[in-house]
């Protein structure tokens, strides 16, 4: 894609493409969930299974099913994946795990402490490491190991295949302490989230050449440090075996063996049928038959209908009966074969919810939000004014009630692009760029240009949305946003105090360096196989398949993946002094209470009349209408995608905005639309993190134009940036006073919404599918497993048979 750059030096690790599920089921309500919002937003807590150490078994095996097995176990390469993650955390030095609010905490089992000791005239921290931690071939860990992963992942070697180098290029020297405990990191320029290096820690024997490090760390690791160490890889059986490390100084892991076996989302309810795993994210059609199996009840008492055929009423099934026993032989023999057939399924589907009834939903919120993105370099969208009314047409409280509401699981919009509820340094900053509000969103199109009379051509050659075409929608029907503007106008402590809180500087480019803000005649066509139809126009028939459920999770910053520190806290704007490249005409009096400057039209500005049924009537402008590319995936599992995609088209119908619904395959979804810009509208995920400050920069840098007239754009796939909030980022990564840190980035999470390039929604939820005889282990929500205390329960009476496999 040649528009789609990453300068060298600026390169993150790239989590593969992903779909995970965002399906929707009825469940009983998670205990202990809460729907205070409160600091930290709406949150739901980890669902383990928690036991003490005393009540777990020792021995056996569990089977924990992964999408497929990993292309390497180097975390820090290109093709690295979430299953890279889960499987290094079981057998390297993770020196800050995240806790279950998202906290980076220090590791005890390979640190005695870690501290900044110096910041000037150098920021200096100094690791002191457990005497006792050691790899597996009993080498003590040391400065040695640190000295060659900083060197390996600088960047200064381009020897060295490595996807990312943040923090490590600001790394000036490496040395031994006053022992061999002691690691002493010299920074060369302050950097605030130290804490997310070295994690995972790789032996000096991985990192110390590039042939180690680019093709040696792939398959196998030699050595290692965990409560497990590495069997073997076997892609015969695709299956990576861990087995317990005997020179682990730390508790014992409890298992005897861990596997990671490869199975496909759409295998997992057979899997766990069959007892093949004991451990599988699942989507929400199998934690449906999971809660079913476990005993679920009608409302008479009975047996909920389920399976093959349940939905066959009396009468049908005595048609089919008469018909399999009737004098036409040729529609017999078809109804005896079709009732054999669904009789045999009904047996296939009765024996799985048998195997189902040894499994329990673990469910929590996934560390992971998804997000409408709106594609600013070209095209309406370009204009800030459209991307800020297309944010004030959405009811984010509906579309959250859709994905989340029927799980149990806190339903609350989110209200920040750099922390998610639950997280202490969470705040609702989404008032930089406001609610819903038809009105105002009418308003802003109409100021942009955009106005019924502007779909229609004019045969005399007056331009479409002309000063003659405005003032006759004036006329007919803008009374209520031009009373509404004219009333806020005149309000000057209102403003002052707008602009005390720094709500009106909060303005945003598109970032596509052409200022265009064009009708869409850029946007690409669809492919031939496209499933494309216009919400506006005449609408696909009921025979449309829905498909299955699932979110697209994009390509991740490395250091989301890993373990580590400093939590920002995203709010409001402050005062900061710092200048915005924001747009002329957005003047103190375009100002209301909880919104941007610029994301209301100017005072006066009408919105266009409303049809007879209550909807607003197609808009555009010199003769063409004002549509938006909307792009989905396709592919089964994605129906709860889909399903909020129609809800956002049809709200945005509501005030004038068509969408093309495109649906393309799920292989193609991120690489050939999401991340090439071949798309308007799109829904896609985004990884927590704990160091917004280095890991969400890329996300929402502005671009830059290339030598040969692209633009880079590094992870920032909306196109949409703004000078000021690259400052407040790169200011925030070298701030060391972590207060200061967390106002910098609440600055600019609220210019972020102000730039509307982005709509968070909602964290995803997370459900796991886990054997009801194991503890420690389920949906961890932001936590990382602790793996030496995962295992089968002990009997809890005399007698009881054994909980464990062997």
């Amino acid at each position: 894609m040649s528009h789609v750059g990453v300068p060298r030096g600026t390169a993150r690790k790239r989590r593969s493409l992903a779909l995970l599920t965002t399906g929707v089921l009825t469940l009983p309500v998670l205990a202990g969930c809460s729907s205070d919002d409160g600091a930290t937003g709406a949150t739901a807590p980890q669902d383990v299974a928690v036991a003490a150490r005393n009540l777990v078994a020792e021995g056996g095996t569990v089977n924990w099913a992964v999408d497929a097995l990993p292309t390497t176990l180097n975390a820090f390469q290109a093709d690295a994946d979430s299953t890279t993650t889960r499987i290094t955390g079981a057998l390297l030095p993770t020196l800050f795990p995240l806790d279950a609010k998202g906290r980076p905490q220090l590791n005890q089992d390979y640190l005695e402490s870690a501290k900044v000791v110096e910041s000037e005239p150098r920021q200096v921290v100094l690791y002191r490491l457990n005497q006792q931690a050691v790899w597996s071939d009993g080498r003590e860990i040391g400065a040695p190991d640190f000295a060659a992963q900083w060197r390996a992942l600088s960047g200064k070697d381009s020897a060295f295949w490595t996807a990312r180098n943040a923090g490590y290029e600001r790394i000036e020297k490496i040395e031994r302490g006053a022992d061999d405990f002691e690691v002493r990191v010299t920074f060369a320029k302050p950097y605030a989230d130290w804490r997310s290096l070295f994690s995972p820690l790789y032996p000096r024997d991985v990192t110390g050449s590039p042939d180690a490090f680019n093709d040696g760390a792939r398959t196998t690791l030699k050595a290692t440090s965990g409560p497990f160490r590495l069997r073997g890889v076997d892609k015969a059986k695709g299956e990576v075996a861990l087995v317990r490390n005997p020179r682990w100084w730390g508790n014992s892991a409890k298992l005897d063996s861990l596997v990671f076996r490869a199975v496909a989302p759409k295998d997992r309810t057979g899997a766990l049928a069959a007892g093949r795993v004991d451990v599988a994210d699942v989507d929400a059609a199998s934690a449906h038959r999971i809660a079913q199996a476990a005993g679920g009840k009608g409302a008479d008492g009975q047996p909920l209908a389920q399976g093959p055929g349940a939905g066959e009423g009396p009468a049908a099934a005595l048609r089919s009966w008469a018909v399999a026993h009737g004098s036409n032989a040729k529609n017999a023999d078809a109804a005896r074969a079709a009732r054999e057939k669904t009789r045999a399924a009904a047996d296939t589907y009765a024996a799985e919810q048998a195997g189902l009834r040894a499994y329990v939903v673990r469910k929590s919120l996934e560390p992971a939000y998804t997000q409408l993105a709106l594609n600013g370099e070209s095209g309406p969208l370009a204009d800030d004014r459209v991307r800020r009314a297309v944010a004030r047409a959405l009811n984010r409280q509906e579309l959250v009630d859709t994905v989340l509401g029927p799980l149990g699981l806190p339903a609350r919009p989110l209200g920040s692009h750099l922390a998610l509820a639950g997280q202490p340094a969470y705040k609702d900053s989404s008032d930089a760029l406001g609610g819903q509000d038809t009105e105002v969103a009418q308003a802003l199109l109409a100021d942009a240009g955009w106005t019924p009379e502007g779909a229609v051509e004019k045969p005399d050659g007056t331009k479409a949305g002309s000063e003659a075409g405005k003032k006759d929608a004036e006329k007919e029907a803008g009374k209520a946003a031009k009373k509404d503007a004219e009333k806020e106008a005149g309000k000057d402590v209102e403003k002052k105090d707008a602009e005390k809180k720094g709500t009106g500087t909060a303005g945003g480019n598109a970032g596509s360096g052409d200022g265009k803000t064009g009708d869409g005649a850029d946007r690409r066509e669809p492919a031939p196989d496209d499933g494309l139809y216009i919400v506006g126009d005449d609408k696909p028939g009921d025979g449309d398949p829905a498909g299955g459920a699932t979110d697209v999770l994009a390509p991740a910053p490395a250091a989301a993946f890993h373990s580590s520190v400093l939590l920002r806290q995203a709010g409001y704007l402050s005062e900061s002094g710092i200048s915005e490249d924001v747009p002329s005409r957005a003047s103190a009096q375009d100002k209301r209470p909880g919104g941007a400057a610029g994301a209301y039209a100017p005072a006066g500005t009408a919105a266009p009349a409303r049809a007879a049924d209550g909807r607003r009537g197609p808009l555009g402008k010199d003769g063409k209408p004002l549509t938006l590319r909307f792009v989905l995936p396709s592919g089964p599992g994605s129906e709860p995608l889909r399903s909020v995609g129609d809800k956002i088209s049809a709200m945005l119908e509501s005030v004038g905005i068509r969408t093309e619904i495109t649906k393309v395959s799920d292989e193609s979804y991120f690489q050939d639309h999401i991340a090439s810009g071949d798309y308007d509208l799109a829904l896609y995920s985004w990884p927590a993190t704990a160091y917004p400050a280095t890991d969400d920069r890329p996300i929402f840098a502005k671009p830059v134009p290339a030598t040969d007239g692209s633009l880079l754009v590094e992870q920032n796939y909306t196109r949409v940036g703004t000078d000021h909030i690259d400052q407040l980022f790169d200011q925030a990564v070298s701030e060391l006073d972590e207060d200061a840190a967390r106002d910098l980035m609440k600055q600019a999470d609220a210019r972020i919404w102000a730039a509307a390039g982005s709509i968070p929604l909602y964290q995803r939820p997370q459900l796991v599918a886990v054997n009801r005889k194991l503890a420690n282990v389920g949906a961890f929500g932001f936590g990382a497993p602790h793996y030496q205390d995962i295992g089968f329960k002990k009997p809890q009476a005399a007698g009881a048979p054994a909980n464990k496999k062997k």
